[in-house]
């Protein structure tokens, strides 16, 4: 009996030890990723190849999670959405349109299109400064009118998020490359 209750305490230890370190990435040069599940499935999740080069590779990996798994952003901002034929709603594997990946243009109504979310040519997100866009995240303000409240927008959640969540959408979001909208005629295609 007494051997089980060692075995229990070494297994525990074990796990404990395991959760406790980082896990190296394996090239040269590039920070420990910590074992948070949430950067884990960021980066793997990624339809894009990611601008690491002095980011924070945590930060954009729980950005990447958020962006990507948790919020949807890419339904509203990529036209389209999906690959030829990858959509989940008609019976594809889900595969997101790299080409078009956060580059905005899907169309809500005659007036209304989503705005890009791909880095400009400064390298900020949607054209938008850090602070831009926590703004936008927490007030709904349209950053090129701040008297015009974003209706289609979800900010009345996000604006309960903790600010290093949004930062690291943010951080995420400059990590991305560059993209041009496709043709859509909604969300989710």
């Amino acid at each position: 009996m007494q051997w089980r209750h060692f075995i229990t305490i070494g297994f525990v230890g074990l796990l404990l030890s395991c959760a406790s370190e980082d896990m190296g990435t394996g090239d040269p040069g590039e920070a420990p990723m910590p074992l948070d599940p949430r950067v884990v499935i960021g980066l793997r999740f990624a339809p894009v190849p990611l601008n690491l080069e002095s980011a924070d590779r945590a930060l954009v990996g729980l950005g990447s999670y958020f962006v990507n798994a948790a919020s949807g952003c890419i339904d509203c901002h990529s036209c389209p959405t999906y690959r030829p034929g990858e959509s989940p709603f008609t019976g594809g594997r889900g595969r997101l349109s790299a080409a078009t990946y956060l580059a905005g243009g899907v169309p809500f109504g005659q007036n209304l299109k989503a705005p890009s979310l791909a880095p400009d040519a400064k390298g900020l997100p949607g054209g938008l400064t850090r602070e831009q866009f926590m703004s936008v995240m927490r007030t709904g303000k349209d950053p090129k009118d701040p008297n015009r409240t974003l209706q289609v927008m979800p900010w009345a959640l996000y604006r309960i998020m903790a600010d290093e969540d949004l930062l690291a959408m943010y951080e995420y979001l400059r990590a991305i490359p560059p993209a041009q909208p496709g043709a859509c005629t909604g969300p989710g295609q």
